[in-house]
Order: structure tokens, then C-alpha cells, then sequence
């Protein structure tokens, strides 16, 4: 995409792309949710330039993107749908070197102006950075089983296998 040209002529766009499109995004599929299953993920973009006092002009994109993946509940390792909606805008600056000044004092998104922008790779950056960092049912469907052979300590067991306190010996030696 041709950012200034998109700005300039307030442009807009939307779409739909299959889930599977999105191949790091599909890295983070549960494996027993195909990403051929997941819905399509869901984005628009809207572009406008902004005349500020001094004659200048700032360039700004933003986006909208929703998508469900489908993780591993990290309780139970279970699949988890997880539903993310983002909204984002960006404001355009010439080159890095203003990007990282700015980037200190302001509080928007900086990107580089740039006449070829990958609309996918943008949408699915933004959606990996909304992804939960531990993903988990609210209540987990089912308590997660215990393999074979690991059988649960008594709580008799639990006590002798117990380490004597090391500070006893210590009030040992105070008394005498």
C-alpha cells in the first residue's frame, strides 16, 4: 500500500483473510484445532492526513482487526478460544531517526512513512502482540489427569518425607 496516497485520499479499505494466511499466527494453534477451522480474521483501514498550524501535515492509518485462535489453556492443555478485537491508529514520520526522537514524548504509534506497507504483515503483527501471554479457560472444562504411576502422597508420607528445620539445631546449641 502506498501510505501518503492512501492518506491523502482518505482512503479505505476492509477484508477478510483465512486464518491459515496468516502462517505466525497459525504457529500458535492448538493441535487438536486445525487453523483451517479458526473463522477469517476480520480488518479495515481507514487513512487520513491532519493540516496542523505552521502548514504542516501529519499522516496517520488506523486499523481495526478482530480474530479467534484457538491456544493451549495453560491449566488444563485443553484448546482455549481466544477472541481478540484491536483497534490501532499510527502516525507516519520520515525516516527512524525522527521515529526514535519522537517516540520518547510521544504517546501514539510511529511508524516510518513508507510507500509499500504489507497491510497482512501489519494486521498480523498487531494480532501476535494482542495474544494473551498465558492463555487459559476462566474455569477449566475438565482437572487435568494425572499419569500413570504418580500416585498422590499421604499426608503421612508428605510429613515424613519432610526435612527437619535446619534453625532446630541451631536453638539446640542456644539452650545449652
Amino acid at each position: 500500500m502506498d501510505v501518503p496516497a492512501f492518506a491523502r485520499d482518505a482512503g479505505s479499505l476492509q477484508g477478510e483473510w483465512p486464518a491459515a494466511q496468516l502462517s505466525r499466527l497459525a504457529d500458535v494453534a492448538a493441535p487438536e484445532t486445525p487453523v483451517a477451522a479458526w473463522p477469517a480474521v476480520q480488518w479495515s483501514l481507514q487513512g487520513e492526513r491532519r493540516e496542523l498550524s505552521g502548514g504542516a501535515v501529519e499522516t496517520w492509518l488506523h486499523l481495526e482487526a478482530s480474530a479467534e485462535v484457538s491456544m493451549t489453556c495453560q491449566r488444563c492443555l485443553q484448546p482455549v478460544q481466544e477472541s481478540m478485537s484491536l483497534e490501532r491508529s499510527y502516525r507516519f514520520v520520515r525516516d527512524e531517526q525522527e521515529a526514535a526522537e519522537q517516540d520518547i514524548e510521544s504517546e501514539e504509534e510511529l511508524l516510518v512513512l513508507t510507500r509499500n506497507l504489507d497491510v497482512q504483515e501489519l494486521v498480523e503483527d498487531e494480532l501476535l502482540l494482542s495474544l494473551p501471554l498465558v492463555p487459559r479457560h476462566e474455569q477449566c472444562p475438565k482437572p487435568l489427569e494425572v499419569p500413570a504411576g504418580v500416585a498422590e502422597l499421604s499426608e503421612e508420607e508428605a510429613a515424613s518425607s519432610e526435612r527437619p528445620n535446619p534453625f532446630a539445631a541451631l536453638a539446640a546449641l542456644k539452650k545449652k
